[in-house]
């Protein structure tokens, strides 16, 4: 296993670590320690890219998890932070730093199936600049979140980078969408294709399973005949009269 592959695994075990410390009042400066696990944590995430397509060290393992680690590590932070303190922590009430929330996990599972399409189509989806854009914003937002509480005098600056990480949020979901549109269509024009090609080759296999069949029958029938011109043979050679040449013997 390379370097950037063990950073993501590393990242990946971070992820329960952070939890743990977040929500565990009882360690002193448990918000600090998490903030400390946190950007090491998303310091991986660029560590383990640059990493990689430096030393020419990309992966199939790399492309698959990678991703995979960061939607870990953030939607792990969200949830933390909002049942923390009511979500007072984002700058608003509870249901409305919800919204917020809700509103970047739905964009990450919507993106994650929308590659996963434009993979079974043949297409790789790389990241688009909105994409880096909207993950900066947020994991820095998430650092200043888990610290407000601490610091009072950083409330409207968090409030404020939550929310432009929101927007970015909608705005990189739009841009993936539009830009990528058509290959959703040409995942649907194969889809439909399919079960034509399928039909045709059930209707291939019938053919060919009813050839042998008929072949048996034939096979069977032409026995069934000669069986009958044996029979026939027999019977008149049973008939034919037997002679002798008594007439011609000289006693």
């Amino acid at each position: 296993m390379n370097l950037p592959n063990k950073l993501t695994i590393l990242r990946m075990i971070l992820v329960p670590v952070f939890v743990f410390v977040c929500v565990a009042t009882f360690i002193p400066f448990n918000t600090f320690i998490a903030l400390g696990i946190f950007i090491i944590a998303s310091f991986t995430d660029f560590l383990d890219g640059y990493i990689a397509r430096k030393k020419k060290l990309v992966t199939n393992f790399g492309k698959f998890m990678d991703p995979l680690a960061d939607k870990l590590l953030v939607i792990s932070a969200l949830i933390c932070l909002l049942i923390m303190d009511d979500g007072s922590r984002m700058g608003s009430g509870q249901i409305i730093a919800m919204i917020g929330v809700l509103i970047i996990v739905a964009r990450e599972f919507v993106i994650s199936g929308f590659r996963l399409v434009a993979s079974d189509a043949g297409v790789v989806i790389a990241a688009s600049m909105w994409g880096k854009v909207k993950t900066v914003s947020t994991m820095i937002a998430i650092c200043f979140m888990l610290v407000v509480e601490e610091i009072p005098v950083l409330r409207t600056v968090t409030t404020v980078l939550f929310w432009i990480a929101v927007t970015l949020t909608v705005v990189s979901l739009a841009d993936y969408i539009v830009k990528n549109a058509d290959v959703m269509s040409d995942f649907k024009s194969k889809k439909k294709k399919h079960p034509q090609s399928k039909t045709k080759t059930a209707g291939e296999t019938s053919s060919k399973t009813a050839t042998p069949a008929k072949e048996a029958k034939a096979e069977e029938t032409v026995s069934t005949v000669d069986a009958s011109d044996a029979s026939v043979n027999f019977e008149a050679a049973a008939k034919t009269p037997v002679t002798t040449d008594t007439e011609n013997t000289t006693l």
